[in-house]
């Protein structure tokens, strides 16, 4: 009945789906375990109508044209004018991050915000990114004390939150995402395109899906009806020699027989409050320096909403994940071990010709919406 077989309805899956099914005209079996599609950018109107985002706030957010494009044709956007804005909490003041120029013009005062302005343009060049551990080598002590700032009050107690690690146990990747921006430049992203759907993500994800060569299967786990022997898979008892594109957690799909892949998790803690506004129009506020939670997520400034009724809003806190029931896992952990483990595991993925790992969780990667979207339509093609 099927030429290919998606298992998992999140970004990686739905666009593969897609474009197997219009460009390549296969039929296309997508099952999800999930009782919804969407994966982890699954959103829904809470109990006060308010859209808010069921596993963490999503910003879609590109430079890639293609990608763009591919997307508009399932969804309008609301896009930011000025770009996704992020501050963060520190002893109850708020600043712009990633640490900027405007950051150190609010931390310094002027005449000496405006020599270390020229040091810092000087030594890295006027809009270039400057990742906070590389700011920490530079010899000139006033260089220094600004990534000492930085690396106490922006990174330093926010990353041991998220990652449950001590900076030397970090990978480089992590820290690399951890920028000092040698500009005025307020935007989280300096991505041109950014954004959210303008009627939701969830309603993006139906557009995509809504094909009559795909046949979508909710609520139902990939293993209740497929089996991964050593070198064939078989659906329903019979050899499927199409197509498999997997998107979940590779080490759970193998009933972690080497061990489960560390990941970190997260705790949602919605609340909705009878009042017009709580972070004072911010979408976002990083707790970089205080609080068990690395931050508040205000969803009627996410999703440009009007003439809500109060404000919903959603803390975040990490912990590691166990795999155990109810617990999501959202992050890898990147280090050697872990790269030598999931290895292992992909290992006994390659004995099967015809299935193919995409996604956060199949790769152990970590991968934004567009790049994911990317890497998807390539697979595709090269798979049609």
């Amino acid at each position: 009945m099927y030429d290919s077989i998606v298992i998992g309805a999140g970004i990686a899956g739905s666009v593969t789906a897609r474009q197997l099914a219009e460009k390549g005209n296969q039929k296309v079996l997508v099952v999800e375990k999930r009782d919804h599609i969407g994966g982890n950018c699954y959103d829904r109107p809470d109990d006060y109508g308010i859209l808010v985002h069921e596993y963490g706030p999503h910003i879609f957010h590109t430079n890639m044209e293609d990608v763009f494009a591919f997307l508009s044709r399932f969804t309008e956007w609301n896009l930011y004018e000025n770009g996704h804005q992020v501050v963060a909490n520190v002893d109850g003041r708020l600043i712009p991050v990633p640490f900027n120029l405007n950051t150190l013009h609010m931390v310094y005062e002027k005449d000496l915000a405006d020599t270390l302005e020229k040091k810092l343009i000087d030594a890295y060049g006027e809009g270039s990114r400057v990742p906070i551990m590389k700011l920490r080598e530079n010899p000139d002590p006033q260089i220094q004390a600004i990534a000492q700032y930085v690396y106490e009050n922006v990174f330093l107690k926010y990353t041991m939150k998220q990652w449950g690690q001590t900076p030397d146990e970090i990978s480089p990747e992590v820290t690399g995402r951890v920028p000092v921006l040698i500009s005025y430049d307020n935007r989280y992203f300096q991505d041109q395109y950014q954004g959210v759907p303008a009627d939701s993500f969830t309603e993006m994800f139906a557009r995509m899906l809504d094909h009559e060569n795909i046949t979508v299967r909710t609520g139902t786990d990939a293993k209740e009806i497929l089996e991964f022997g050593e070198e064939t898979i078989r659906l329903e008892g019979q050899e499927f020699k199409g197509h498999v594109i997997f998107t979940g957690a590779l080490d759970e799909l193998y009933d972690c027989r080497y061990g489960r892949l560390p990941y970190r998790s997260l705790r949602f803690a919605f609340e909705h409050l009878a009042q017009d506004d709580f972070q004072d129009g911010h979408s976002v506020v990083n707790y970089t320096v205080s609080e068990d939670f690395t931050r508040i997520t205000e969803f009627k400034y996410l999703t440009r909403q009007k003439d809500t009724d109060g404000t919903t809003i959603i803390r975040e806190y990490p912990f590691a994940y166990t795999g155990a029931p109810g617990e999501i896992p959202y992050y890898a952990i990147m280090n050697p071990d872990n790269q030598a483990l999931y290895q292992k595991y992909k290992a006994l993925s390659d004995r099967l010709t015809n299935m193919h790992l995409l996604g956060r969780l199949a790769e152990y990667q970590y991968y934004n919406i567009d790049v994911m979207t990317k890497k998807a339509l390539e697979l595709a093609d090269k798979l049609i």
